[in-house]
Order: C-alpha cells, then sequence, then structure tokens
C-alpha cells in the first residue's frame, strides 16, 4: 500500500514536471525567436549592400577611467583598424553622459583615438549592479542585477557577436542561448576566486570577509557554502562562453579551475601606453632634497589606499632618512561614483589622524598629460592590492621610469615585477612594515644603483605594449568572427 501511495504520488509529479520542463523550453525558444525577429528588422545594409557584423561590447562603466576601460578602446580600435565590415557597439549606464563625451574622454585619459563612430546603447538599470544595492550576499545580487541589465540590453539590441569586457558573465547564456549570438568574454579578475575560498576556510579579515564572519565558525561556515555554491554557478555561466581572454597568468589559472574552458582560454595581456611613458626622458637624478611617491589606482576598496598612507606615515618616522620631511605621497585616481568620493573623504580623516596631511596630496581624475608629468617626477611607484589580477598602473610606473614597489601578489608577483634577463626590475612588499621597510631601502641606494634598476624595468615592459595586445586579441577573438 505504501508503494502504490508513492506511485500516486510520484507519477504525477513526474508528469507534472515533463510537462513544466517542455512549456519552459517551448516558452524559451519562443523567445529565442522573438529577439532574432526584432534583430533582423533592426539590422540594415552597408553602403556596399552587406550587412555589417556588429560587436557590442557589455561594459556598464566604459566612462569610468580605469584600466578595465583602457582594455575597452583599445579592443575595439585594434576591430576597427583590422575589420572594415565590423560595427562596434559599446552598452553602457553612463546615462550622464554623451556618446561623443565618452569618446573624448577615452582620449583625453588614454590618448586612444578611435577610427571610427562607435553605437552607444544607454542603460537605464544599472543600479542593479551597484554594490551598495547588497549589503549582504553582494557576489550573488550583483550577479542576478546583471542578468537583468543584460536582458534590459539584449531587448534594446541584439549584436552578432557579444563581448562581457567587464567581468559579468552572468550575461552571457543570456546573449547565447536566447540571443542567439556568439558570446566572449575579457576577464580581468574572477568574480570569485579559489583565493577567496581559502580566505573564508582560513577565517582571515579582509576587506571582503568580515569581522563578524571570522570570529564566528557558524557563520564561516555558512559563507564557505554560499561562496562554494556560487563558484558552481559562476563555473556553469563561464563555460558559455566560446572565447576566453584572461588578463595574466594568476587570472587564468583561477578561470581555468572554475570554469573548466582550457581549450578557448588564453592569456591577453592588457594594453598599456608604455611607448608614451617609455618617451620620458630617463635622467640620472639631479641633486635634490625632494622625492615623490606617486600611486596610480582608482579609488575602490580593494585597491587599499589605507595600507599606502600607514605605510608612508612609517616611513615619515624613519630617523635614518635625513631628508624625511621632504618626502611627498601623491594619490592619482579615478572616482566612478559617490562611494568612490565619500573614501577618498575617509582617506584624507586618516592622513589628518597620522599627521601627514602636509605630505599627501590627492589627485582626482586628472588628465592623461598631468599622470605622465607625475610620474616622470617621481622616484617610487606604489601598489598595494592584494591579489591584483594585472596591475597595468604598475606597468606604467616601471614605463616612466620610477622604481616600482608592488604588493607581493597576483598580476605584480607572477608576470610584471620579475627578474628581466636575470636583473632586478622592481620590489614587493605585502604589509605596513614591509613597505616602509622596502620604501626606506629604495631611498638609501645610491642614484645610479636606482638608475639601474630602472633601465631594467623599463626594458622588461615591451611585452604589455599596446602592439602585443592588438595582436595576441585578434588572434583570440578570431573564432568569433569567422
Amino acid at each position: 500500500s505504501c508503494f502504490r501511495l508513492l506511485c500516486s504520488l510520484l507519477i504525477p509529479a513526474f508528469f507534472l514536471s515533463g510537462i513544466l520542463c517542455v512549456c519552459l523550453v517551448v516558452l524559451l525558444w519562443g523567445i529565442r525567436l522573438w529577439i532574432q525577429q526584432r534583430k533582423k528588422q533592426g539590422t540594415s545594409a552597408g553602403r556596399d549592400g552587406k550587412r555589417p557584423l556588429v560587436v557590442a561590447f557589455f561594459h556598464p562603466y566604459c566612462n569610468a577611467g580605469g584600466g578595465g576601460e583602457r582594455v575597452l578602446w583599445c579592443a575595439i580600435r585594434t576591430l576597427q583598424k583590422r575589420y572594415r565590415n565590423v560595427t562596434c557597439v559599446v552598452y553602457t549606464g553612463d546615462r550622464d553622459a554623451t556618446g561623443e563625451e565618452i569618446v573624448e574622454g577615452a582620449f583625453r585619459r588614454f590618448n586612444i583615438k578611435l577610427i571610427h563612430p562607435v553605437k552607444f546603447v544607454f542603460l537605464e538599470k544599472r543600479y542593479l549592479v551597484e554594490a551598495s544595492l547588497y549589503p549582504h550576499f553582494t557576489l550573488l545580487g550583483q550577479s542576478l542585477g546583471s542578468v537583468f541589465l543584460g536582458w534590459e540590453a539584449l531587448l534594446k539590441f541584439v549584436p552578432d557577436i557579444y563581448i562581457d569586457s567587464m567581468g559579468y558573465a552572468f550575461t552571457l547564456p543570456l546573449f547565447k542561448y536566447l540571443g542567439g549570438c556568439r558570446v566572449g568574454c575579457y576577464v580581468h579578475y574572477p568574480t570569485i576566486s579559489t583565493d577567496m575560498l581559502s580566505i573564508v576556510r582560513n577565517q582571515d579579515t579582509r576587506f571582503n570577509n568580515a569581522a563578524f564572519v571570522t570570529n564566528s565558525s557558524l557563520f564561516s561556515k555558512f559563507k564557505l557554502v554560499y561562496y562554494c555554491f556560487f563558484a558552481f554557478l559562476y563555473g556553469l555561466v563561464g563555460s558559455c562562453s566560446d572565447v576566453v581572454m584572461v588578463n595574466s597568468s594568476w587570472t587564468l589559472n583561477h578561470i581555468l579551475s572554475l570554469w573548466r574552458a582550457g581549450t578557448c582560454t588564453s592569456v591577453v595581456y592588457p594594453p598599456c601606453d608604455v611607448q608614451t611613458f617609455l618617451d620620458l626622458p630617463l635622467e640620472e637624478e639631479k641633486s635634490t632634497t625632494e622625492y615623490s611617491i606617486v600611486s596610480v589606482s582608482q579609488f575602490r576598496p580593494e585597491k587599499d589606499h589605507p595600507l599606502q598612507i600607514r605605510a608612508f606615515a612609517k616611513l615619515l618616522k624613519e630617523k635614518k632618512l635625513a631628508r624625511q620631511l621632504l618626502l611627498k605621497l601623491i594619490l592619482i585616481g579615478g572616482c566612478r561614483n559617490p562611494q568612490d568620493e565619500e573614501r577618498v573623504k575617509n582617506l584624507k580623516h586618516l592622513c589628518e589622524e597620522l599627521g601627514v596631511s602636509n605630505n599627501v596630496t590627492f589627485r582626482i581624475n586628472i588628465s592623461f598629460e598631468e599622470l605622465k608629468r607625475h610620474l616622470a617626477e617621481a622616484t617610487i611607484g606604489l601598489h598595494t592590492m592584494w591579489n591584483e589580477h594585472f596591475g597595468i598602473g604598475v606597468v606604467e610606473c616601471m614605463a616612466a621610469g620610477t622604481v616600482i614597489l608592488a604588493h607581493n601578489s597576483g598580476g605584480p608577483k607572477f608576470d610584471i615585477v620579475v627578474p628581466y634577463e636575470g636583473h632586478i626590475t622592481g620590489f614587493l612588499a605585502d604589509n605596513e612594515d614591509t613597505y616602509a621597510e622596502a620604501m626606506v631601502s629604495i631611498l638609501s641606494l645610491p642614484p645610479e644603483k636606482r638608475l639601474e634598476i630602472r633601465e631594467n624595468a623599463r626594458r622588461s615592459v615591451h611585452r604589455f605594449s599596446e602592439r602585443n595586445f592588438e595582436e595576441t586579441f585578434l588572434l583570440s577573438v578570431e573564432p568569433l568572427l569567422k
């Protein structure tokens, strides 16, 4: 009787589930056909009678001015140079600027001039991917938010080829299976990594792992389960990509372990405008009593500007440095939103607390020319982000002729600040003490020794040039354009 009861319950349940699955498949197929019909209606032939191939980049913050945006504009310019029949589209949420202003901003910040016009599709729901909207379960919240933002993008414009250039992997299956697009992505930083799982597992306190979680074994276990579940979903959506480009060896290792898409994954170093910085004269230091230490990075929490300020404060207390009162720290970076601006205010308060305000200068959203001037005058280039995916700012500092001091992890450790032809190219550190000690060591070196390190660093950065990016990018995206 129990068996009959079980069968009487299970058989209708299986039958109902089957009907629901069929209905879902039919619904999704219908949506796909409807979207394809919209695509045909929305496209027209070019001057030669042929319909252009439309490549769309999903980059909601294309006007932000960071390293990811440099990759975007270089990628678009590269496609325009190589393919005459390609039209480039950018999905953006920067509704406070016109398309012309965005393109002009790319030229002003990065010295990148596009060959042909770009079509912009302005999105209204970018707030759905803002971290501030999800105080808890931020990763999952932002990822689900990106699906809704991607749906808005797909409804407004259906391309032939879709490239996620900002790390919203959850949009990939949307454009591939509903939009019928060939899809690719450029991964600057994995949304979740095995390092993040290790931090939670070991109950380490970081900017993305609050103290109340690390202090509780129960919360830590719950967060670990959540992270493992999210990593599974992330691997699932990421594996939908036809082409995967990653920006460094560090990112490659994590993406291979999570997405398991080795056959279509390749390292494409981001385009660094090394030649512009290499053109700056590299001269032996003149006798001077003033040294500047420059940091170039957006004002985001993961960049760890407080570490820079605290290490600099320790440097100023170093009695061995006779010139300690003539040291200057210049923090250069972009502010994307009110949260970034608030972060800068907090950093200024920290400077006041540590008594270093007179020695610290903030330069926000500056022009490319001003950036070059600051780097040309700097002695040390400072970088403090833990597990930086690559580090364009690190490369720029090295090309400009500063002695780089970067975090002993991620891209700087494995790809950039590595010996070149057996010679040292820079220094690495990982906490306040080691950063302060390294700065003392650099400033204590004879000028000719510093010059030797700067020359080694300059010779090593050619592999991160725009030309190298163009070659590897075109090789990687070629399967999408066939």
